[in-house]
């Protein structure tokens, strides 16, 4: 069990999300720490693209409005959370976020690499070989072949028996 746990993660997709955060709750010990981490970079795209030409306190408090609905909805309640929004360069972010807080395990989710998503594969990369503790990648749950809570409930509500 690890008593600090970072996860980076990208508020805007609630699939990442879930399996994040369910990950996490299983490895973190009954009175570790759990930090969730975004990472903007204020020109614009980088690792989570969720970032437009927003004033970065504007682009701060929604983040952090939609990392407080992932930890509402995945996250039983009474877990204590803390949340980093920062901007910059986000493999190097996570790295001197990991190293500012002792992180024992760092978590992120791979998407690999795709037209959209050229930054993630060289942000996980480097993440890995330079963090000061170790780093777990889950593959996205395409990858894995799951299916996140949102697709599910869509099945369930049409009648579609599981897959």
């Amino acid at each position: 069990m690890y008593r600090k746990l970072l996860i980076a993660i990208d508020p805007e997709d609630d699939g990442e999300g879930e399996r994040a955060l369910k990950v996490a709750m299983d490895l973190l010990d009954e009175k570790g720490e759990m930090h969730l981490a975004s990472v903007y970079n204020p020109d614009g795209g980088g690792f989570f693209p969720h970032v437009s030409g927003e004033a970065p306190e504007e682009k701060e408090t929604e983040v952090k409005e939609l990392l407080d609905g992932l930890v509402e909805k995945y996250l039983p309640p009474g877990w204590d959370v803390c949340q980093h929004v920062v901007a910059g360069s986000a493999g190097k972010k996570l790295v001197d976020l990991a190293g500012q807080l002792c992180a024992d395990l760092m978590l992120l989710v791979s998407r690999g690499s795709s037209d959209r998503w050229r930054l993630r594969r060289a942000t996980v990369e480097y993440v890995a070989v330079s963090a000061p503790c170790p780093v777990l990648v889950l593959p996205s749950l395409e990858k894995s072949g799951q299916e996140t809570g949102e697709k599910r409930e869509q099945r369930e509500k049409r009648g579609e028996p599981d897959s």
